[in-house]
């Protein structure tokens, strides 16, 4: 069934669609086998020509009719009672739907085959026998009603004549009733006698109009009775209403009168029903005994009956009363009492409110078929059918009241994967009805959606020395189809490590849900980062698949000792150099180191663990190691120092050498002395936080100080100089007098001598510093020894040449002279 399901919607999709109505007969009673047409030589389709031709019903309703696919021809499948099929319907029509497929066109036929009646049945009354009491004082032309026979047969092979057994007082007359039908009544052709003859006994034959006539009969049995010389005479023998068949139960539907000039009880006159009125009548009708109004006692509809015909009686209570009858004819009129119907023929569902269609058909695919049909007649029952729900879907006309639901525009499963239309009909009348029939549309998938990853590439951080099988992220993919054209499976592509190895060998990835797991152990300082790529496939055919990109940064772990690398160590120690003269400053050692790791792991500092003589201060992140005071023969040949350097890992490692300073009678050079300062990266001296708290608030005591005392030396002069003048005593400073040039003897780089021996010298010389540098040296104030041996021309002192002088801003030399002047000694402040 799956099969032809999928083959018949292919063929909708590529083929082209036609639509034709083809008709037969065929006669009750044939037996089984019996050829009724063929649909390929009526629709001129050679099979010859295109062996693919083959017919199939859409529906398959019962096994009455059979079809050969190869070349359609059309059989009867079982023996047609037309009576249980049709019943009395004037046509018999067996309808259905079948579909031709060719290389090249499908076609849509609609078979109608008309089942003929043959003359199978006899026509039948009602009742084997009638009784009738007919006055002997009954008029002449007087007529009975006779009961109906009845024909399962239709057409000429319905009733078409009565007669009756000779008798000279009674011929029969065959009238034509509004149904159609032929009704019979008995004539009163002689007067009767009672006296002479009492009863009567007369055979009433039935016969169709057959090729081979039948015929039925039934007895008339009359009883003369003595006469009542008048009758009740009806002011109309004949008849005719209308009745809507939506009346309530109860309505009026006529009334009758008849007269009788009789007097008493023979000219009182009662109503009723002839008697062997149909049952049909009966049942739907009823009459009022007195009065003689025809109520409706039942519901009538003009799709099931059109009319009816009641034969009234009239009778007097006298004796021998002889009734009278009337026709009346009701007829129904028609009003809009039913919905039309919707009949939905899909071409492949699973239920009859459910089809299915695959999101590859082409622009107007047939999806169903839809027919629809209203009981109703004229403008009642006119429908109109309309297509409500998405412009994706429109109805196309196959042939009256038939319609083909197809596509307009190619379809989407992933943005609609469900349609629900509406399928209305309404007919014309006046309320009109409507009939609303909810269908929904499945569309089934094709594989036309690759999964997409949520990202297209991952960053992903592993921490060195991991465990293999960690996990470490999961990729997802995403595919819009279902079933298995939705379903994703992952997998690596081949591709190497910056080592030639396969990637394989480092990472393993599950197929189902994308989780990556490490298969080693990574080490950063061997593989930093890694790049490949991961396929996304579906299960589809043929299958679609996408690819992202992993990078995997291996994150380094401080597992790395830091080492030394200068000094080359022996022994984990080293002996290193030291003149026997090393000023305080001196640099005596730079010290380097180096450790595997990156970041913050790598960064290294320098400390001091043992230092006995409390020599030396080391340079947190430079290394060197300078002397903190001057060497003298009190702190021996060999000074020893323990030192460590460590990284800056979350977990710090350190290693640990020996340093051993061998003092030299080598004198120290001018260049390796270097100056204590704080940079903005290192600091050269380590202080203590509250030290460098008490030196703040210290310095900030002394200019506070400084600051009075300038003030209360400006305000001193002043005052002075109004009370003596400009040359009194405060005038010039005593240094000014001294030094006429009015140079600054603490200018210049150069300006801090302290004695060696019988010479002057600086105390700090560094040729690499400028003179701004120089300016923030320790603040030290040393003193000019007069010695017997000093060579005044030695002393030269210039100003900054930036006005910065406190005396001008000319250059002046403090000569041999401003020593004998009385410029004898400065001592520390």
């Amino acid at each position: 069934m799956k099969f032809y399901c999928s083959y018949f919607m292919l063929l909708c999709m590529i083929c082209n669609v036609s639509c034709t109505t083809t008709k037969y007969f065929t006669y009750e009673e044939d037996t089984p086998g019996t050829e009724i047409g063929n649909l390929s030589q009526d629709l001129k389709i050679d099979p010859a020509e295109d062996p693919e031709t083959s017919f199939k019903f859409i529906q398959k309703t019962n096994s009455i009719i059979h079809m050969k696919q190869v070349d359609g021809l059309l059989t009867v499948g079982e023996v047609i009672d037309r009576e249980q099929l049709c019943h009395r319907s004037p046509q018999c029509l067996i309808t259905f739907d079948v579909v031709a497929f060719s290389k090249e066109k499908f076609q849509l036929i609609h078979v109608e085959i008309e089942v003929k009646d043959i003359n199978d049945h006899s026509p039948q009354f009602t009742h084997n026998e009638t009784h009738l009491d007919i006055s002997e004082n009954a008029p002449l032309n007087s007529r009975f009603p006779l009961d109906v026979a009845v024909d399962r047969d239709v057409g000429d092979n319905y009733v078409q004549s009565y007669h009756i057994s000779h008798t000279n007082h009674f011929v029969v007359e065959v009238s034509t009733r509004e149904d159609g039908e032929k009704s019979a009544e008995l004539v009163l052709i002689k007067t009767l006698d009672r006296e002479t003859e009492e009863f009567y006994t007369i055979e009433v034959t039935a016969t169709d109009g057959g090729t081979l006539a039948k015929s039925g009969s039934t007895t008339v049995y009359i009883r003369v009775l003595d006469f009542n010389d008048n009758s009740p005479t009806f002011e109309h023998n004949s008849l005719k209403v209308e009745l809507s068949e939506d009346s309530p139960i109860g309505s009026r539907v006529l009334k009758v009168h008849a007269f009788d000039p009789d007097a008493g009880i023979n000219g009182e006159v009662v109503y009723g029903f002839v008697e062997g009125s149909p049952s049909e009548v009966t049942r739907v009708f009823q009459i009022d005994l007195i009065t003689g109004e025809v109520t409706l006692k039942d519901s009538v509809d003009y799709e099931t009956k059109k009319s009816y015909e009641l034969h009234i009686q009239a009778s007097d209570l006298g004796a021998n009363s002889v009734s009278s009858t009337c026709r009346a004819i009701v007829e129904i009129v028609d009003v809009n009492d039913n919905a039309p119907e919707i009949s939905i023929k899909p071409m492949t569902s699973t239920s009859d409110r459910v089809v299915f269609i695959t999101e590859s058909a082409a622009e107007e695919s047939f999806v169903a078929l839809i027919s629809t049909s209203d009981a109703d007649s004229g403008p009642n029952g006119y429908v109109r059918t309309s297509l409500e729900g998405h412009e994706h879907f429109k109805l196309q006309q196959a042939y009256s009241d038939t319609f083909m639901i197809v596509t307009t525009t190619t379809l989407d499963r992933e943005a609609i994967p469900e349609y629900n239309l509406t399928v209305i009909s309404e007919d014309l009348g006046t309320p009109p009805f409507k009939t609303v029939k909810h269908y929904t549309i499945r569309i089934t998938d094709e594989n036309d959606n690759a999964p997409m990853f949520s990202k297209a590439s991952y960053d992903v951080s592993v921490i060195e020395n991991n465990i293999p099988g960690s996990y470490m992220t999961t990729v997802v993919a995403r595919d819009l189809d279902v079933g298995k054209n939705g379903k994703v499976s992952y997998s690596l592509i081949d591709s190497k490590t910056p080592d030639g190895s396969p990637i394989s060998t480092f990472v393993s990835i599950d197929p189902h849900s994308g989780s990556l797991y490490t298969l080693r152990s990574f080490n950063f300082e061997t593989l930093k980062e890694v790049e490949f790529a991961v396929k996304a496939s579906d299960k589809g055919f043929p299958p679609l698949s996408s690819t992202t990109l992993i990078q995997i940064r291996v994150v380094d772990e401080n597992d790395n000792f830091p080492y030394f690398t200068y000094p080359v160590l022996r022994n984990n120690s080293a002996d290193v150099p030291i003149p026997f003269n090393a000023q305080s400053g001196y640099l005596s050692l730079r010290l380097t180191a180096q450790d595997e790791d990156s970041g913050l792991n790598s960064e290294l500092s320098f400390h001091i663990l043992e230092d006995d003589a409390k020599l030396f201060s080391v340079g947190k992140n430079s290394g060197e190691i300078v002397l903190k005071r001057k060497l003298t023969a009190q702190c021996g040949d060999v000074l020893q120092i323990k030192l460590s350097v460590v990284d800056n890992g979350r977990e710090p490692l350190s290693s640990m050498a020996t340093v051993r300073f061998v003092v030299t009678d080598t004198g120290a050079q001018e260049n390796q002395v270097v100056i204590l300062l704080r940079s903005k990266n290192e600091e050269t001296l380590e202080f203590d936080v509250w030290t460098a708290v008490i030196i703040g608030f210290a310095g900030c005591c002394v200019l506070l100080l400084a600051a009075i005392i300038i003030l209360t030396v400006t305000c001193t002069i002043k005052r002075r100089r109004r009370n003596f003048g400009r040359d009194g005593l405060y005038g010039s400073t005593p240094l000014s007098k001294n030094n006429p040039g009015g140079s600054n003897i603490y200018g210049g780089p150069n300006a801090f001598l302290r004695s060696e021996g019988d010479s002057m010298q600086p105390l700090y010389e560094d040729k690499s510093l400028d003179f701004e540098e120089k300016l923030f040296l320790p603040y030290e104030k040393y003193c000019l020894q007069r010695s017997g041996t000093s060579n005044t021309d030695q002393l030269s002192v210039k100003d900054s040449g930036k006005g910065d002088s406190d005396f001008n801003d000319s250059d002046s030399d403090i000569s041999g002279a401003a020593q004998k002047r009385g410029l004898t000694t400065f001592q520390p402040l």
